[in-house]
Order: C-alpha cells, then sequence, then structure tokens
C-alpha cells in the first residue's frame, strides 16, 4: 500500500467517516475511493488539492513527506 493510501486512510478513520461517506463529501463514486485506498489508483492534482483542503492537512502531509 502507498503511502497516499496509508494517510488516506488513517485521516477517514480518525474523523469517523465511512468509504461511502467521504467519497459524498468528495463529489466522487465510492468504488473511485476505495481504489484510492486500496492503491489501485490515485487522484489527480486537483483532487489532492480537494482532499488536502477537506482534512485541514498539506499536500506533504498526504504524501507522506515530514
Amino acid at each position: 500500500m502507498s503511502v497516499f493510501a496509508e494517510q488516506l486512510k488513517t485521516l477517514r478513520k480518525i474523523n469517523g467517516l465511512t468509504q461511502k461517506e467521504l467519497a459524498e463529501k468528495l463529489k466522487i463514486k465510492q468504488n473511485s475511493y476505495s481504489d484510492w485506498e486500496n492503491g489501485k489508483s490515485e487522484p489527480n492534482i486537483e483532487m489532492l488539492v480537494r482532499i488536502a483542503d477537506y482534512f485541514d492537512v498539506s499536500l506533504d502531509y498526504l504524501m507522506g513527506e515530514k
């Protein structure tokens, strides 16, 4: 699993959200979100920014940078 996938899953769980709930908040399909969390695909830069904004974290944090 990629660092991004692990960070995403951790943030989702810390915030008490299901994959479906977070997908709805991001306005995407649940299976697309699931693919990100399982490391099957990654979001584009625009979506990365939306995720970072939603969780109030930096892009560096999402990508596993210190």
